[in-house]
This record gives C-alpha cells, structure tokens and sequence, in this order.
C-alpha cells in the first residue's frame, strides 16, 4: 500500500484513528481531519512523516474544500476517501424534534456528501478513485428504537453510497463506492450521542476499534462495495427482514 493515498475523516480517534495505524503500518500515504488539533496531531506523530493532520470540522463545506486542496498539495492527488464521522442519538421517534433530525443529516449524510462532492471532479479527472463510507448494522437493521433518526441517516447514506456507484459508474468504470458497515463498537460513540448515551464499551458482544479498522483497511485494497465487519451480520440482516414477514 506504500502508493495509495488515503484520507480519513473523523481521525482523531476510534475508528478513525485506530484505522489510520493500521494503514500506517501498511505504508500508505494518509491525511487525517478532524476537529480536535492537538488529538489529531498526536495521531498523525504515531503514525509517522507520510501522516498530514488537517485541522477540519466537515461539517462546513469550506473546510471540506479546504481539506481536499490540503491534501493533493501535499500528495498529488487522493487515491480513497474514507468518510468516517458519524454521531448517534437518543431518542424515541415519537420525540424526535426538527433540530435531532437536521444534527443526524449534517453529521451523518452531509459530512459524506460534501467530501464526495469535492474529491469528485478530481477522481473523474484521473478515472479512478475509491469511497468508502462507514454506515452501520442499523443502516441495515432498524431495530434500536431510540437510535430512530441515526438509524434512518445511516439507510439514507447506504442509498447515496448505492445511487453514487451506479451513476458514476456509468462514465467512470474506475471509481468505486463502497459502504461498510459495522455494529457495536468499543468507542465513546454511546457517550457522545445526541442528548446522551449508554457507553458502548459496556454493551457486550462488541468489536474494537482496532477490529474494524482491518476489515476496513481490507477494503481499501479489495474495493468491495458492501462489507460487514463481523462473520454472520450478512445473515442476521436476512434473518431480520424475513421475520417480518412471519405471522404474530
């Protein structure tokens, strides 16, 4: 991997970070944003001198924008997107309120759209590139009521992922939209939700930040579009929609 560049939102820690050691170590040239300076600059000294920190908050497009021309004029060009930032809520959907819905959009789908959306012209220019944007079990799988609108923002990414794919494709065989979607992961992602949380470090059968940053590095090599991080959860997801249609 010591030719790739790659480009992780969200780096300054969990999966983010932990994804940008684990491509550090396999040589991959790496630029990492996030919000929190001095966070993300200790993640980029870890992992080395092919490491660029750019201070960013995605959720603005200016600093998006900014954060792509930071990144090729430093290294020419970006080979994968990975679109990492995310944040979860909780609240039941018969609460939800205009401003919970429009967080979970900006935070989960936007973010996303606008990184796209700049890297684009730059991908077609070249005729290749690669995305992968991290969803979730429940972009798949609605089942945590009181993650309802994280829920319906990670179905909503899934469907941009899928229509990007077949609409570039059709132009731009060489670029790639992939979605990877993990569970419960061992991160402060309950702590940090909308209007708090339960830890996710305490809900058991979980993943480490470490785990999931393999099988995404995976598919930085393997450019697979639809990727689950654990052994069944392809299963378990057909498993889910065919009790729906079971008789009470």
């Amino acid at each position: 991997m010591t030719d790739r560049v790659v480009l992780i939102t969200g780096a300054s820690a969990g999966i983010g970070a932990a994804l940008a050691r684990e491509l550090a170590g396999r040589g991959a040239s790496l630029a990492l944003a996030a919000r929190r300076a001095s966070a993300l600059q200790a993640v980029a000294a870890a992992c080395g001198p092919q490491a660029l920190a750019v201070t960013a908050d995605v959720t603005s497009r200016d600093d998006v924008r900014r954060m792509v021309q930071e990144t090729i004029a430093r290294f020419g060009r970006v080979d994968t997107l990975v679109n990492n930032v995310g944040q979860g809520i909780t609240r039941a959907p018969s609460e939800l309120t205009d401003e919970d819905i429009d967080r979970m959009m900006l935070l989960n789908v936007k973010t996303a759209l606008y990184a796209i959306q700049e890297l684009l012209p730059s991908f077609k220019e070249r005729g290749s590139g690669h995305v992968i944007n991290v969803s979730s079990m429940l972009g798949r799988m609605p089942f945590a009521t009181y993650r309802s609108a994280y829920c319906g923002a990670k179905h909503f990414l899934n469907a941009l992922t899928a229509t990007l794919r077949d609409e570039v494709k059709q132009t731009h065989p060489g670029i790639q939209f992939s979605i990877v979607s993990p569970g419960v992961v061992y991160t402060e992602f309950g702590l940090n939700a909308v209007h708090g949380g339960v830890d996710s470090r305490t809900i058991p059968d979980g993943q480490t930040p470490e785990q999931v940053a393999a099988v995404i590095a995976d598919v930085v090599d393997s450019r697979r579009p639809d990727v689950y991080t654990r052994a069944g959860a392809r299963e378990r997801v057909a498993a889910y929609y065919a009790a729906i249609g079971e008789d009470p």
